[in-house]
């Protein structure tokens, strides 16, 4: 089977799908490998890398997608790429399905076969597929340093001729990989870190890794699903953002991570807590893309807000583009293999876990019990 690498076209965008080092391991397993002219010169892959590992270059997107039986992105190709891949077609890329209908009703129309990358079931068996985790790693890594950067202020404590500076303190929000990557960050930086999480399972995690914990009244009743948390009460909500309102004004950095699936992101920091924050503190708003955790962040921009510095960066990733395409690649490689058999050829195993939890469309019919939910079909 071919296995099409096609350029990243979204804004913000310097990943790629495949590396040269996975393209070498998928072409050993016996598939072959096309890649778009280009496609890795934004990760530091050069198109003599690729053909090195033994792909074939290609400068025509429309033949690319023509000739692939599977297509490799990112992201989601748009309907009108959808509608140049040939029918019976596999796309394996994050799609986010629940949210873009458009692009599930052209996989319908032209029977292309999908697997999300972001559907991919948070279980052990599928831990070295899961692109999600792999990708809020680095993110939850790159936040502390876009803040550490903002900060006018050093993070650890230092002892000096001229007086003693006191450390930062690093407040969070979620615990999940990003945010847990973040604490060790901090943590590794010298900070003092807080943490507060719907999810009380956490803490121990959070304690594990020298960070403190901020236990919310109530927080034993909140259900997770898949590792999300569930859409909680305004009432809890608004019990977290009173505990948090104290520390919040003395933080110096504030990192929110909270997401919910399928639901814009909580407003975890209101305009009137950005007031009480020191003059020069900064929020790293992480969840900005699903709405923003900030209520002043903004897409895609850096701001000041009543002398408080906000990131709204959508894509942390993209910024440590080599490592999240090397670790994405192999994500896609491991769902692969799992996927296929021996002779490269797909086993579709429809009640086996994995291949039920990631696969959206198969033959002309949307199949993912989520995004059927969601999407109300």
């Amino acid at each position: 089977m071919n296995i099409s690498v096609l350029k990243e076209t979204k804004d913000h965008e310097n990943r790629v799908a495949l590396s040269p080092d996975v393209v070498k391991s998928f072409i050993k397993s016996g598939f072959s490998c096309s890649v778009e002219t280009g496609a890795g010169l934004k990760s530091n892959f050069s198109d003599e890398a690729y053909e090195k590992a033994g792909a074939t270059i290609v400068d025509e997107k429309s033949s690319l997608y023509h000739h692939a039986d599977i297509v490799a992105r990112v992201n989601a190709p748009s309907p009108e790429e959808i509608g140049m891949m040939k029918k019976g077609a596999v796309l394996v890329s994050f799609m986010y399905a629940y949210t873009n209908p458009a692009l599930v009703d052209a996989c319908i129309a032209n029977n292309i076969s999908s697997f999300a990358m972001d559907a991919v079931p948070r279980i052990s068996r599928a831990q070295n597929m899961d692109a999600l985790s792999s990708q809020a790693n680095l993110a939850g890594y790159k936040s502390v340093l876009l803040g550490a950067n903002e900060m006018g202020k050093i993070f650890p404590l230092m002892m000096t001729a001229a007086g003693t500076i006191t450390p930062a303190k690093v407040l969070i929000f979620g615990a999940g990989v990003a945010g847990l990557q973040a604490v060790a960050t901090a943590k590794r930086l010298g900070a003092v870190v807080e943490v507060t999480d719907v999810r009380p399972e956490t803490k121990e995690q959070v304690e594990s890794l020298g960070g403190r914990f901020l236990m919310v009244e109530g927080a034993d009743q909140v259900k997770t699903e898949g590792g999300y948390a569930k859409e909680v009460s305004a009432e809890y909500l608004q019990k977290q953002k009173e505990l948090v309102a104290k520390h919040i004004a003395e933080a110096d950095l504030v990192i929110t991570t909270a997401l919910v699936m399928g639901k814009k992101a909580p407003v975890l920091v209101t305009e009137e807590m950005v007031k009480s924050m020191k003059l020069g503190s900064v929020i790293v708003d992480m969840a900005v893309e699903a709405g923003g955790n900030c209520e002043l962040s903004e897409m895609h921009k850096t701001v000041v807000k009543h002398g408080v510095t906000i990131v709204g960066q959508s894509n942390l990733p993209s910024l440590l583009p080599m490592n999240a395409s090397e670790l994405y690649a192999k994500n896609i490689y491991n769902l692969v293999k799992h996927l296929t058999d021996k002779e490269c050829k797909f086993k579709w195993e429809m009640d086996e876990d994995i291949t039920k939890g990631a696969i959206i469309t198969h033959q002309g019919q949307l199949l993912n019990p989520l995004t059927k939910q969601i999407l109300g079909r």
